[in-house]
């Protein structure tokens, strides 16, 4: 896609043109006229075909199906696998690349409806809304789920979403039940990593005295810049030995905090757009030619 500072110096070299055509014909032969009217009537052309394709590159997003209110995992990408080997480096981060998962052979989420966790029985499983995300599940499958989503172009100036975590009592930072959930722009930014493993949980989040720990609701709200590429992925995995589990629900992905989550449509204020622009720029070039016409 082309940046905006490049599609403003297109536009502003088409209203240079308009300029130039204009106020320059009344210095010129007819002749000349004539075949600066012949390079207008291409360079017209030319920009309309260019406006079409500039209105489309500079329409604005934002996440699809951000709350899964489509019951659905429509705009999701899922990608799953088996775990083995370290699930969590030294430093608590994790040891498993969502990247490294690119088919979806072992996949145990499920979009949930209003009610609440089998395990935690005060968690509601939907924050917002009637639907949201579980990644993973409660039940040891040495499985590594994964979920991401990539939006262009963000029509808004703050990532809201929610996630709430579910963790067994299990080993150490190296080999337990484990997520991470980051957020990075499109220059590989980090804006936001939450990884937590059930060796790492009792820290911050509460022992249900039943060999879990749950973090409850955790709402997130992301300042960023409007335009932005973003992306989201969310990991959960079980620990490699077969004997403990862990699992992740995410809802309410959008540009308004609280609102439960974008469509696709935009939800941001409304600017022009470089495109947009351009289209002015075309139908000057026309009222100018109509002026031409008449004058003959």
């Amino acid at each position: 896609m082309l940046s905006y500072y490049v599609i403003d110096q297109i536009v502003i070299f088409c209203y240079g043109m308009i300029g130039a055509y204009c106020f320059g014909e009344a210095v010129v032969s007819p002749d000349d006229q004539r075949d600066k009217g012949f390079v207008m009537k291409k360079s017209i052309l030319a920009v309309a075909l260019l406006s079409a394709g500039l209105v489309g590159s500079a329409q604005a997003a934002s996440f699809l199906n951000g709350g899964f209110e489509s019951n659905s995992y429509a705009g999701w990408t899922q990608t799953s696998g088996f775990v083995s080997g370290n699930t969590g480096t030294s430093t608590g981060d994790l040891a498993l690349d969502p990247a490294s998962y690119t088919t979806n052979t072992n996949w145990q989420g499920a979009i949930t409806s209003a009610g609440f966790d089998a395990i935690d029985a005060s968690l509601a499983t939907v924050r917002y809304g009637d639907h949201s995300v579980r990644v993973n599940d409660r039940f040891n499958n040495n499985s590594v789920n994964v979920i991401s989503q990539t939006v262009s172009n963000y029509d808004g100036t703050s990532i809201n979403f929610s996630w709430a975590a579910v963790l067994q009592s299990s080993h150490t930072i190296l080999d337990s039940d484990i997520f991470g959930l980051k957020v990075v722009d499109g220059n590989g930014n980090v804006l936001y990593n939450a990884t937590f493993s059930s060796a790492s949980a009792p820290a911050t989040f509460k022992n249900l005295n039943n060999g879990w720990y749950s973090s409850g609701w955790q709402d997130i709200a992301l300042q960023v810049a409007k335009g932005g590429t973003y992306t989201i992925s969310l990991l959960a995995a079980d620990c490699p030995y077969g004997g403990h589990a862990g699992y992740v629900y995410l809802d309410g992905f959008g540009t308004v905090q609280g609102g439960g989550g974008d469509n696709g449509a935009g939800g941001g204020n409304t600017v022009p757009e470089p495109g947009s622009l351009a289209l002015v720029g075309l139908g000057l070039m026309g009222a100018f030619g109509i002026r031409r016409r008449k004058a003959a």
